[in-house]
C-alpha cells in the first residue's frame, strides 16, 4: 500500500514537474514571439504601399499625417506620356533654351532690390515646351568680389520659369541658369526609385571558425529564400540579410557595399549626357549681367533680407500678373522655391542673413578658445566625415587617436588635453555605401543621441542624405522622424547642448552617379530634412546653398574654402 502512495507521489510530483517545464517553455516562446512580433510590426509588407517596399509599422497618427504631408509638399510636376520611346529632340534642350533678365522701371537695381529673370526651355528641335518639371539652378555671381548667391526657381508648368536673385552687394552681378535634369530624365528618375529601389545592394560576411559565407543585405529583400532579420528594436529601422545556407544569422560578422544595377531602358541614357542636357549652362539671350548700385533706403533691411517671397510676396505677384504668366495658364508650381537666400558670399566669406553673426576663426587659437572645454560628436556619412577631418588638419594640438579604423569608415576620436576638447565621428547605420564596417559599428544616429548626456558643453553635428537617394521617400522620412524624437529627448533633459544639422549639397554627375545620387534626388530631400527639423532648436548648415553659391565646381565633397566656410558657421552656433 505504501509503494503504490509513494507511486502515485511520484507520479504527480513527475507531472507537476513536466507541467512547469511546459509553462516555463511556452512563456519563453511567447517571449521570443513577442520580440519577433515587435520587429513584425515595425516592418511588414505592404503591397499597396511604398511601391512593395516595406511598410514601416505602426507608425502613430501624427507620424502618418506628417509622412502624407512631406511626401505632398515634394510633390513633382508630371511629364505627359509621349507616344513610342523617349526621343530625344523631344525632351529640354540648354543649347535653344534662352533667359533675359526683365527690364526695371527706372532701369536701376540697388542693393536691397531683386533681380527677376524670364526663362524659356525648348527642345532639341528648337520648339518650345509647354510643360515644366525641369531641374534648373541658379546664380548671380562676381567672380572679380568673390561674391554669389543662390537664385530662387519657379516653374510654372507651361515650360518657362523664372528666377529671382537677392541683390546683396554693389558692382556687377552676372546671371547663371543651369539645366540639372530636363524633366523627361526626372520621370526616368522617377520610375526607378519606384520600380529598382533595391539597384544599390550590400553584402555582408558571415564567418564560424574556418567557414564564411557572404550574403546580400537591403532595407527590403524579396522573400524568395530564408531571411535574417536584424531590425533595430529601439528604433524599429528595417534591415535584412538572405540567411547563409550553413551558418546562423549570429554569424555575421561586417556590411559592406555590394553592387548596382542599371537597368534603364533603351535611349534613355542619353537623357543624362553631360555635354548635352545634364549640368549645361543655359545662354542669355541678352546682356547676362547688371550694374547694382548701393542701396535706395526706400527699401527696409528686412525686406531686404527675410523671407522676399513670404514677407513681401507682392513684387513676385505684380510680376507674374504684369507679364501675364497667371492669365490663362496652369497654377504656378514652387517646386524648389524658398522663402530667401540663407546666405551669400562676399570676398570669398559666407555671410548667413539669419541666425548669428558668421565669425572667421582663421587660426588656430581661435578655434581651439571656441571648442575649449567642449564635446563634440559627429554622426553621418562622409560629407560629415569631412568636419572632422578639417579640425585634426586646422588644430596640430587636435591629435587623432589611434583607433585602428578603416579611413573611410571610422569610428574616430581627436583630444587636445591642454584645452580639454574632444571631436568624435561615426557613420550612420545602414544603408551605408562605405567598404567593410563591422557589425559591432553598425550604429543608428537615433540610439547615438540616446546614449548621450549632453549639456552646454556637448554639441552635436549630424548630416544623413546621400546613402538614402534610391530608396523610397518614406524610407527617408521615417530615419529623420527617429532621429528628430531622439533630438527632442536629448534637448529635453539637456537643453544647452548644441545640435546643428548638414543638409545636402549639388553634385559632380555621371550617368552612374545620376541613377544613384542624382541632384533632383538630393533637392527632395532636403526639402523633406528642412521641414522634419523645422520649428526645433537646432541649427542648419545650408550646404545646398553654400555650394550652388559658390563659383567651384558642384562636388559630392566640397572643396576645402568651402568647408572653411561650414565650419565657421559651425562654429560661429557653438560660440556666436
Amino acid at each position: 500500500m505504501k509503494t503504490r502512495v509513494c507511486k502515485r507521489e511520484f507520479n504527480i510530483i513527475l507531472l507537476l514537474l513536466v507541467v512547469s517545464v511546459l509553462i516555463i517553455l511556452l512563456q519563453n516562446m511567447k517571449f521570443r514571439h513577442a520580440v519577433t512580433t515587435i520587429a513584425a510590426l515595425r516592418v511588414s509588407i505592404n503591397l499597396t504601399k511604398n511601391h512593395s517596399f516595406f511598410a514601416f509599422q505602426p507608425l502613430s497618427t501624427e507620424d502618418s499625417v506628417e509622412e502624407r504631408l512631406l511626401l505632398d509638399s515634394i510633390a513633382w510636376p508630371e511629364t505627359p506620356l509621349l507616344p513610342g520611346p523617349v526621343s530625344l529632340e523631344n525632351t529640354s534642350d540648354p543649347a535653344h533654351s534662352t533667359f533675359t533678365i526683365l527690364p526695371r522701371r527706372g532701369g536701376q537695381w540697388h542693393v536691397g532690390d531683386q533681380l527677376e529673370v524670364m526663362i524659356e526651355m525648348c527642345d532639341f528641335q528648337g520648339s518650345p515646351k509647354r510643360y515644366g518639371g525641369d531641374l534648373l539652378l541658379a546664380r548671380l555671381h562676381n567672380p572679380k568680389l568673390g561674391a554669389g548667391v543662390a537664385g530662387q526657381v519657379v516653374d510654372h508648368l507651361n515650360g518657362s520659369y523664372s528666377a529671382v536673385f537677392s541683390l546683396l552687394w554693389e558692382g556687377d552681378a552676372q546671371v547663371e541658369v543651369m539645366l540639372v535634369h530636363p524633366s523627361e530624365a526626372i520621370a526616368v528618375l522617377c520610375r526607378l526609385t519606384k520600380e529598382q529601389p533595391d539597384r544599390i545592394y550590400f553584402r555582408s560576411l558571415f564567418r564560424s571558425g574556418s567557414r564564411s559565407e557572404s550574403s546580400i543585405c537591403n532595407v527590403r529583400l524579396h522573400p524568395t529564400q530564408p531571411l535574417c532579420n536584424y531590425t533595430d528594436l529601439r528604433t524599429g529601422e528595417p534591415w535584412f540579410c538572405y540567411k547563409p545556407k550553413n551558418l546562423s544569422c549570429d554569424a555575421r560578422i561586417n556590411h559592406m557595399m555590394g553592387g548596382y544595377k542599371q537597368n534603364i531602358k533603351a535611349n534613355e541614357d542619353k537623357l543624362f549626357n553631360n555635354g548635352a542636357n545634364m549640368k549645361v549652362f543655359i545662354q542669355s539671350s541678352a546682356p547676362a549681367n547688371v550694374t547694382v548700385l548701393p542701396k535706395n533706403e526706400v527699401f527696409s533691411s528686412r525686406e531686404m533680407y527675410r523671407g522676399q517671397f513670404e514677407k513681401s510676396p507682392r513684387s513676385m505677384e505684380h510680376w507674374m500678373k504684369a507679364f501675364n504668366f497667371l492669365s490663362g495658364q496652369p497654377e504656378v508650381k514652387s517646386s524648389y522655391l524658398t522663402p530667401g537666400p540663407s546666405g551669400y558670399y562676399y570676398q570669398g566669406v559666407w555671410r548667413a542673413l539669419g541666425g548669428p553673426t558668421v565669425h572667421q576663426f582663421n587660426n588656430p587659437p581661435a578655434i581651439s578658445q571656441c571648442l575649449k572645454g567642449k564635446v563634440v560628436h559627429m554622426y553621418g556619412d562622409s560629407t560629415i566625415r569631412q568636419f572632422f577631418e578639417y579640425l585634426t588638419r586646422a588644430l596640430p594640438d587636435l591629435k587623432e587617436f589611434d583607433l585602428h579604423s578603416p579611413r573611410q569608415v571610422g569610428p574616430f576620436m581627436a583630444l587636445n588635453y591642454a584645452n580639454n576638447i574632444m571631436v568624435t565621428f561615426r557613420c550612420h547605420g545602414p544603408p551605408i555605401r562605405f567598404g567593410k564596417v563591422h557589425t559591432s559599428e553598425l550604429r543608428y544616429i537615433a540610439n547615438e543621441l540616446d546614449d548621450i548626456t549632453g549639456g552646454t558643453n556637448t554639441v552635436v553635428v549630424l548630416g544623413i542624405w546621400s546613402h538614402f537617394s534610391t530608396f523610397p521617400m518614406e524610407v527617408y522620412i521615417q530615419r529623420l522622424q527617429n532621429i528628430r524624437k531622439a533630438v527632442v529627448r536629448l534637448l529635453d533633459r539637456a537643453p544647452g547642448t548644441v545640435v546643428i544639422i548638414r543638409t545636402g549639397n549639388p553634385k559632380a554627375l555621371t550617368l552612374y552617379e545620376t541613377i544613384t545620387n542624382s541632384d533632383w534626388y538630393t533637392l527632395q530631400r532636403d526639402k523633406v530634412l528642412r521641414a522634419t527639423f523645422k520649428g526645433l532648436n537646432v541649427h542648419l548648415i545650408d550646404a545646398w546653398e553654400m555650394v550652388l553659391a559658390h563659383h567651384l565646381p558642384h562636388s559630392l565633397h566640397p572643396q576645402p574654402p568651402i568647408i572653411k566656410n561650414m565650419i565657421n558657421v559651425i562654429l560661429s552656433h557653438i560660440c556666436p
